[in-house]
């Protein structure tokens, strides 16, 4: 029995994992067992997350399967992003010149910056009082 042909990708985005399987297929999307559009409310965490499969035009190739653990939902949008791009380069490493001047190659490592004791915030310190 010949095994089911898939392409993995893990992005990561603050807090947010996504593992993400491309499937050949009519292009359903998947999302933690629901919809698409069920699960990716606003209109900017839909576009944000399809980016790599509209640029590279192979939307309707791949039935997309994503699984997203923690963070919000705007960082699983972009988890999605990157694992599905990671994906992508897999299944035709001519996509990454497309993929990398779009920027959707390299992880955004930007995260939440930790809060200092002694301090009100991460950078924001107590009011300080001269008398």
């Amino acid at each position: 029995m010949a095994e089911a042909v898939q392409y993995y990708g893990t992005g990561r985005r603050k807090a947010a994992i996504a593992r993400v399987y491309l499937r050949p297929g009519s292009g359903e999307f998947n999302v933690n067992g629901r919809a698409f559009e069920q699960y990716f409310v606003t209109e900017s965490q839909r576009v944000s997350a399809r980016q790599p499969l509209v640029s590279t035009e192979t939307s309707g190739t791949f039935n997309v399967t994503a699984r997203v653990t923690g963070g919000g939902v705007n960082g699983q949008a972009d988890a999605v992003k990157l694992g599905i791009a990671r994906a992508l380069m897999l299944f035709n490493i001519e996509f990454r010149k497309k993929l990398k001047a779009e920027g959707m190659v390299s992880r955004d490592s930007r995260s939440k910056e930790r809060k200092k004791y002694g301090q009100k915030g991460a950078r924001k310190r107590f009011q300080y009082s001269k008398r």
